[in-house]
């Protein structure tokens, strides 16, 4: 896993030896590949997808916890977590026959997971706690957590204990999983760019059989 530093000073973590967006058959190039619709899906392998549901889950959990059931915020965040996710897996599982509807998707799943992200801080600004510098010895240590293959939603679950280090568990969370969607889709603009999508794809079957 490499540590890097944003425009922003904040620090995320990529995993170069985890199965990652890069490993995903959605996300290869096939420039000669012969077949119409080529291999696609595979979204349980992307290191995105998978950070992504615990994600999922431990908001769930949050939510369940710190905030009325009933009210609006409960049910957005919980959203916004479940959008994550399911656009990650919708546009892995597309990604065969448009290319195009495959950015859309996880573009959708990147805006999704910032205003989740804005939603916890909010959380911790309206109620007077603090906000985790990224050095302080609790956010290095989650942050380190993402070196286990192992690791589901039960890795975190200390950090549940109180209001504070649970919105500050899922921000720094957040904040490793927007960092490698926002590389995905440059590696999959990259890819449309160079390759095209479905349409050139048919373009060139044709061509060739005749």
């Amino acid at each position: 896993m490499t540590e890097k530093t944003d425009r922003n000073n904040t620090t995320y973590w990529t995993q170069t030896t985890h199965p990652s967006y890069m490993s995903s058959p959605s996300s290869r190039s096939y420039p000669h590949d012969p077949c119409l619709i080529p291999p696609h899906g595979g979204y349980r392998k992307l290191l995105s997808y998978q950070m992504a549901t615990i994600i999922y889950d431990l908001t769930v959990i949050f939510c369940r916890k710190f905030l009325d059931p009933k009210s609006r915020t409960n049910d957005q965040m919980i959203q916004a977590a479940r959008s994550g996710v399911q656009n990650i897996a919708e546009g892995s599982q597309t990604s065969g026959t448009s290319k195009k509807t495959e950015l859309k998707l996880v573009g959708v799943a990147r805006a999704s997971l910032e205003e989740l992200l804005r939603d916890y801080e909010d959380f911790l600004r309206q109620r007077g706690l603090r906000l985790w510098d990224k050095n302080t010895p609790k956010a290095h240590t989650i942050r380190t957590l993402s070196y286990r293959t192992d690791k589901t939603h039960t890795t975190y679950t200390t950090y549940l204990a109180g209001h504070e280090s649970a919105a500050n568990c899922l921000i720094c969370l957040l904040h490793q999983t927007n960092f490698l969607l926002d590389k995905q889709l440059q590696r999959l603009e990259d890819d449309f760019l160079k390759n095209g999508g479905f349409t050139e794809r048919l373009y060139r079957i044709r061509k060739n059989a005749r």
